[in-house]
């Protein structure tokens, strides 16, 4: 199953979002690559790692009208699933903000997201990541700017209960990880900013076996 493809036109996109954080859009909004067709309005604008499944829960977020689309359209398709909206935690993927490692523990980027989650997610165990700095990361100058932020390394992939998947180039986040009893799996991943997403953001693990626990009730 697939979302509808977007025309990605001019008019498109709902900047409100970007507009909140002082950021200018305008010049991807004139792209070359943006259709010059006017009229097709607001569309599903959607990445599938804007959402985290947790069982029978799925956290959605929606930070502008095409993602409101998109998540109308989900729970329509999917009507087995909850989908529980968190809005605006991010611009997109909130896969570099809150990743569950297990039911009742979760990593989560700072504090202050912690409003942003159901209310039963605000009670759980928060391990907090420790502070990557730009030194970590390769210069990617050249390109005029990085496609993920600093926090991309947040980007784990939670296997089971007790087996996480984590950045080699991030070794504090691992010694903290084994230090809470994960058995931690290193994959290399160094050009992470530049390829904008990580673990999570690749398997888009949608699927397990087991899946349907209700975590959030």
């Amino acid at each position: 199953m697939s979302m509808p493809r977007p025309a990605l036109a001019r008019g498109s996109l709902d900047t409100a979002y970007f507009d909140q954080q002082g950021i200018d859009v305008s010049a991807v909004m004139d792209a070359d690559t943006a259709l010059p067709i006017d009229g097709l309005d607001l569309e599903m604008i959607f990445d599938g790692a804007q959402c985290m499944r947790l069982g029978a829960d799925v956290l959605v977020n929606a930070a502008n009208t095409n993602h409101m689309l998109a998540l109308r359209w989900l729970r329509e398709v999917i009507p087995g699933l909850r989908f529980h909206l968190l809005d605006g935690i991010a611009d997109s993927h909130i896969d570099s903000v809150v990743v569950p490692l297990r039911p009742g523990l979760m990593l989560l980027r700072a504090p202050q997201y912690l409003s942003y989650l159901p209310k039963a997610m605000q009670a759980w165990d928060v391990i907090y990541p420790p502070e990557m700095n730009e030194s970590a990361f390769p210069d990617y100058s050249a390109f005029g700017f990085n496609i993920a932020s600093r926090y991309i390394d947040m980007n784990v992939l939670s296997i089971d209960e007790s087996t996480v998947v984590v950045n080699s180039h991030y070794p504090e986040l691992i010694q903290v990880l084994e230090g809470r009893r994960f058995t931690v799996v290193p994959v290399e991943h160094r050009h992470r900013r530049l390829a904008g997403g990580g673990f999570h953001c690749f398997t888009l693990d949608t699927v397990r076996s087991g899946g349907r626990e209700d975590y959030l009730s």
